[in-house]
């Protein structure tokens, strides 16, 4: 569990990224400001299939961005020339003016590691790639990378036994975020960990307040949906907000009322990125859902 120390260390490098002003102590428990405060952002991942097709780049995206009036995006860097190996400065600069001159904030990037694999050179070298994303993000201005803790519980191997070696991993990273000011954000994905309970035993395990949670809201498919966002809400450094959660089997559209009502009564400020997926142009279906948030959380 994080001690006095840390949670008040969280709290202090949460205000300082998001640009948050402290109205009262923090809350015992969280590390964070009591209240709640959230800026609207769009997730690239919304706009995968015309970004892998070369039918959009960048800057569509932040054009796209600056068009609907939605502040801040988290570009994630699959759809960078050259992944996993991250872009040259010249190019995540050219990303971060344009971004800059349309009033679009770069809140952070993604990657896709995992470490949950038994190969400890495979791990590293995902660690090594973490890394240079974080230095990357580091260049783009952007606050958070997002990683995964793997894609399943390995053959012969236990949760808790893979935790071991995934703990340290995750640590290891966290200490790179705190040496270039980038918090990494672990993706609760429906994956390794699938419940808010495995997503905590992991970001109270690296106990770092460079280290935290993207609340991917779709990927919560055992028990109540709610009550898991409820429970993961104290770690949540960014989010997914999806058009649908799960109730084991079967999808619900998101009820963004209660969503804003555990947010409200839990406290977070910050940005809450949006993300579309399935059939559809994503133009439209990012348009429709961003003016569906926005009518309930202003």
């Amino acid at each position: 569990m994080m001690d006095g120390c840390t949670r008040r260390g969280f709290a202090g490098a949460m205000m300082a990224l998001c640009g948050a002003e402290a109205q009262a102590a923090p809350k015992a428990g969280t590390g964070r400001t009591p209240g709640a405060g959230v800026r609207i952002a769009l997730n690239a991942y919304s706009f995968n299939q015309p970004l892998r097709d070369k039918s959009m780049d960048w800057n569509g995206v932040v054009d796209y961005c600056a068009a609907h009036g939605i502040g801040a995006l988290d570009a994630t860097g699959y759809y960078f020339d050259g992944y996993p190996k991250a872009p040259a400065p010249a190019v995540l600069h050219e990303l971060k003016r344009r971004a800059f001159v349309n009033g679009v904030t770069i809140h952070g990037t993604g990657v896709r590691n995992d470490f949950a694999v038994t190969d400890a050179a495979a791990r590293q070298r995902d660690v090594a790639m973490v890394k240079e994303w974080i230095e990357a993000a580091a260049v783009l201005g952007a606050s958070v990378i997002r990683v995964f803790s793997g894609q399943k519980v390995a053959e012969g191997t236990t949760f808790d036994e893979t935790l071991k070696w995934m703990v340290p991993a995750f640590r290891e990273c966290a200490e790179h975020g705190k040496r270039h000011g980038v918090i990494v954000g672990l993706q609760n994905h429906n994956d390794f960990v699938k419940t808010a309970a495995e997503t905590i035993r992991i970001a109270e395990g690296v106990d770092s307040e460079w280290f935290g949670v993207i609340l991917d809201v779709g990927s919560l498919r055992r028990g109540d949906p709610y009550a898991e966002i409820e429970r993961l809400l104290p770690y949540a450094v960014s989010w997914q907000l999806k058009e649908t959660v799960w109730y084991g089997t079967k999808e619900a559209p998101t009820d963004l009322q209660r969503v804003k009502a555990i947010i409200d009564k839990g406290g977070y400020r910050g940005v809450l990125p949006v993300e579309t997926l399935g059939a559809g142009d994503p133009r439209e279906k990012v348009a429709r859902f961003v003016e569906k948030v926005r009518a309930v959380f202003g």
